[in-house]
């Protein structure tokens, strides 16, 4: 029986085979790796990458679609909302030091799937993800640009990022309304050592109101974190280098309770 997507799953299957040859080039499974994809569908992406792996791990949280990918012999499948998925216990149970992380992702609930993977970035080697163009526009941002944001920062803090591949609406079954990307995402070897919550409080107040210049909405939040040093406020928050996001975060100790959102 044919299955019919859920919209309020997101659902959208890749069936362009030009366009899944070149993902699975992009990724370059190799046989072995511990590797992780996320909303595998209808197996389009999920046959090929389990071919060259020999094994995948698959989380599906549509139980139809979980019983559909039980059948295939080379996939272990996780039937749960990924967001309840702890990356580094499924590493470890993965007996990998890193996991590498695929999938197309659900556009409406790409953003939070990111932030929950960033929690896990210790264990990851890379991701590759299909998003929303906009989103990934949004990821690659460079400072000073109009899609440079919170996300941006928050990101780009922590991974090399790089849009790889453009994909088109015609590619998927139903088709979205919108243009997608591929983003490849590699964590940085060494990322400067910062309290990821802070830089997150401190990151949402400085785009808060970002078309209005630093001393309006972040001038009050430094002063409530108790912050006497010296930063250049005549500036607006996209001006702002994600070096610089980082160094004043580590320069406010102690860190103030999350709930307090200084």
């Amino acid at each position: 029986m044919a299955h019919i997507p859920r919209k309020r799953l997101g659902q959208h299957f890749l069936r362009e085979p030009a366009v899944i040859d070149a993902i699975v080039r992009a990724i370059a499974p190799r046989p072995g790796q511990a590797m992780v994809e996320i909303g595998p569908g209808l197996a389009a992406l999920t046959q090929p990458l389990a071919e060259r792996l020999g094994r995948l791990t698959v989380i599906e949280l549509d139980r139809d679609l979980a019983a559909r990918l039980r059948r295939h012999e080379r996939l272990d499948v996780i039937e749960s909302d990924v967001l309840k998925v702890d990356f580094t216990q499924l590493a470890q149970a993965l007996q990998a030091i890193k996991i590498r992380v695929v999938g197309n992702l659900p556009y409406n609930i790409s953003t939070p799937i990111l932030f929950h993977l960033l929690e896990h970035v210790q264990v990851v080697e890379d991701q590759h993800f299909m998003l929303q163009k906009e989103v990934v526009d949004r990821m690659v941002a460079p400072c000073d640009s109009g899609a440079y944001g919170r996300l941006s920062v928050m990101l780009q803090w922590r991974y090399a990022m790089e849009d790889v591949l453009f994909v088109p609406p015609e590619s998927f079954e139903p088709p979205p309304r919108v243009d997608s990307s591929v983003v490849r995402m590699v964590p940085l070897a060494a990322p400067a050592a910062v309290d990821a919550a802070l830089l997150s409080q401190l990151v949402q107040a400085a785009f808060s109101q970002r078309r209005k210049l630093l001393r309006h909405p972040l001038a009050p939040w430094l002063a409530a974190c108790g912050y006497a040093g010296a930063f250049d406020l005549q500036r607006r928050a996209q001006e702002v280098p994600v070096a610089e996001y980082v160094a004043l975060a580590q320069a406010l100790k102690p860190p103030p309770r999350a709930s307090s959102r200084c």
